[in-house]
């Protein structure tokens, strides 16, 4: 379980096919400071990897087929520069949402512009979330606990203030790059119950 804030950030050291899938390396910050322990979940670009070897500040993940045909990280390079979040700890202040760094789809970046101190972004909306990504709920776009700006038909927007767009890869994805999105959990429930 992870709130979405992102305090720290990673950097890929190596990528290697393994099997159809990955085995991805990232030099995250905070490893010192969190001690995460092989078996630990952590979030990539809000994804929940587990570690599976640690040596000082680099991490090695197996990224399996499904994560990758889910998710942008079959699309990272080397040196690409990742969100990282070390999962809740019982007691961990929640200022953010619940996220499971489940991803449920990605989506391309329509467009950017400022505005005000921050920036305005435009997301695709992949069709099968539009009942789910709606006006002032939230989502999490690579990782990052957010609220929905607006919304229309075949895309959302998020309104990125200068802290975000510094702390977060977020500042970092041009137009025409793709983000992992997960939905509010809770309004997952409701959009499967009501379908049933």
């Amino acid at each position: 379980m992870f709130s979405g804030l992102i305090g720290y950030r990673g950097a890929i050291v190596d990528l290697e096919p393994d099997a159809g899938g990955l085995r991805m390396c990232v030099q995250c910050q905070g490893v010192k400071r969190e001690r995460p322990e092989v078996k630990d979940s952590i979030a990539v670009d809000g994804v929940c990897l587990t570690a599976t070897w640690i040596d000082r500040k680099v991490v090695a993940f197996d990224v399996i087929p499904e994560t990758l045909s889910r998710t942008t990280l079959g699309l990272r390079a080397h040196g690409d520069v990742v969100n990282i979040e070390y999962s809740l700890r019982v007691g961990d202040r929640m200022g953010g949402h619940f996220v499971y760094g489940h991803v449920d789809a990605t989506a391309r970046v329509l467009q950017r512009q400022p505005e005000g101190q921050g920036e305005r972004v435009r997301i695709e909306r992949p069709a099968q979330l539009a009942a789910t990504i709606v006006e002032k709920g939230y989502i999490a776009v690579d990782g990052v606990s957010l609220t929905v700006a607006a919304a229309g038909e075949g895309w959302f927007e998020i309104a990125l203030i200068p802290e975000t767009l510094e702390r977060t890869t977020l500042g970092r994805r041009p137009a025409d790059s793709f983000v992992n999105l997960e939905v509010d959990p809770l309004a997952r429930y409701v959009a499967e119950a009501l379908k049933r």
